[in-house]
């Protein structure tokens, strides 16, 4: 049996050791050094995409991105020195400056930690800007409410290689004009799309929401501290997908799975997660 080969990195000071293969970010999170991420899922293929999670490695002239910079023997990096604090600044400020993040509470989080102020770069012509698209409300299912979008392309990932295979989305467009969309921006009903629901599973910003939190929040009811999780096991089929049933005043709400789960891996087909209203249906009295 051969042994696992490692490698040890200094991170602000400390070394760490982490198998070979491992990311920065992995080496971090090891350390329990808390580092921003946005595009970066634990299920998912790294896209290099938001940037927040840059990191300072000695001897390199750029900033790195941990979650997919893969770790080195005797790397020296620092995560936060004032380049990596100002970095990370300007990037959560570009994208507060054009999208709604009202309901992304960690990425509001780190803008306050890093005192961001997305107001710098706010953009005068409301009409060019993401957040003057209105919510697309086609079934029961989910909403894509791209004003609060910031093309982290997790949704992406999630319809391709790394869980559905479908392939239904991807980005379209540049600059303000870029956003999510189907093939020739198909109707979803038309479009490759089965309604899996992994994407809005991924979303970090509820760009993609269920319809029903999209309606409890618009009707002022959505109250995550009140709520609930119940972990069980899909009843539809065979597989044992793992089901995290969050409840409400007596009510599912919502259905998500464990990203730690051996087989889901946070992902499941539409009735496994839409598939539980039937449950919320009480007989007469």
């Amino acid at each position: 049996m051969t042994s696992e080969v490692s490698v040890t990195i200094s991170v602000n000071g400390s070394e760490v050791t982490v198998p070979e293969g491992a990311t920065i970010l992995d080496a971090c999170t090891q350390q329990g050094v808390d580092t921003p991420t946005i595009c970066y899922g634990p299920t998912l293929t790294p896209v290099n995409a938001c940037r927040v999670c840059v990191v300072e490695v000695e001897g390199n002239r750029t900033l790195v991105p941990s979650c997919s910079r893969p770790a080195e023997d005797g790397m020296v990096v620092h995560t936060d020195s004032d380049r990596v604090r100002h970095s990370r600044k300007m990037v959560l400020e570009f994208l507060g400056s054009g999208v709604d993040l009202s309901q992304a509470p960690e990425i509001m989080a780190w803008s306050d930690h890093y005192g961001a102020d997305p107001g710098r770069y706010a953009v005068a012509d409301a009409a060019i800007a993401t957040m003057a698209q209105p919510a697309k409300v086609q079934d029961n299912l989910f909403v894509r409410d791209y004003d609060k979008c910031v093309l982290c392309y997790k949704c992406v990932e999630a319809c391709g290689e790394d869980a559905q295979h479908t392939f239904a989305i991807s980005i379209a467009g540049r600059g303000y004009g870029a956003s999510v969309s189907t093939e020739y921006n198909t109707e979803l009903p038309e479009s490759a799309c089965v309604y899996c629901g992994n994407c809005v599973g991924v979303c970090p910003t509820n760009a993609l929401v269920f319809k029903s939190e999209f309606d409890m929040r618009n009707a002022d009811q959505w109250r995550p501290d009140d709520q609930h999780v119940t972990t069980t096991v899909c009843s539809y089929c065979g597989v044992g997908c793992n089901l995290e049933l969050h409840v409400q005043d007596n009510q599912i709400v919502k259905v998500t799975s464990p990203d730690d789960h051996s087989v889901t891996s946070g992902n499941l087909c539409i009735k496994g997660r839409f598939g539980y209203q039937y449950v919320n249906v009480r007989p007469p009295s």
